[in-house]
């Protein structure tokens, strides 16, 4: 009982010290905060095949995309599977599917790229003797994929509205680098 309420002082003792560190929370202001502001203002450029329409589809909802854009995402795709376990009559027993996206995020003013990188991820898949339940396997694992890839892209995006001042008024133009 004492050893909880240690480490809660602790721990509410050292929170004043985070903001020193420079550690600052970055969707200060919630949905109405200058980075989900400028979330909101990205438009999703359409992407390619099953991957993209799921990464798509996430990239749309997590950034809650309204009004008029300013900013225009295009992504690209590579989605593979390959066999990993081979049993000793040639036949695969596991498979790894992995998607990787490079994206880019453009100012429509001025056509600037604004960010230029990639995310991606892997998922192990079990192949069994039921055709049927590996490609719902498959299927289950792109679908996990394109929400981690789609995550870690808008995360991205965030870092940079905050850092490269994004989140500015239309017409401001980017802080000085």
């Amino acid at each position: 009982m004492i050893r909880p309420i240690a480490l809660s002082a602790l721990a509410l003792g050292l929170t004043p010290l985070l903001g020193g560190c420079g550690l600052h929370p970055l969707y200060a202001g919630g949905a109405g905060g200058a980075v989900a502001r400028s979330l909101a203002e990205v438009e999703v450029a359409p992407i390619e095949g099953k991957a993209g329409w799921l990464v798509g589809n996430a990239l749309r909802d997590q950034l809650g995309a309204t009004g008029t854009p300013r900013y225009r995402l295009t992504v690209r795709l590579d989605d593979q599977i390959s066999g990993l376990g081979v049993r000793g009559d040639d036949s695969i027993t596991r498979e790894r599917r992995v998607l990787r996206a490079r994206y880019q995020l453009t100012d429509l003013a001025d056509n600037r790229t604004l960010l230029d990188a990639t995310a991606g991820s892997d998922a192990g898949i079990d192949v069994v003797q039921s055709e049927y339940a590996t490609i719902a396997a498959e299927n289950t694992a792109l679908e996990r994929l394109a929400k981690i890839v789609a995550d870690e892209i808008v995360t991205r995006v965030a870092i940079t509205a905050r850092n490269r001042d994004l989140a500015a008024p239309a017409g401001a133009g980017a802080a000085p680098r």
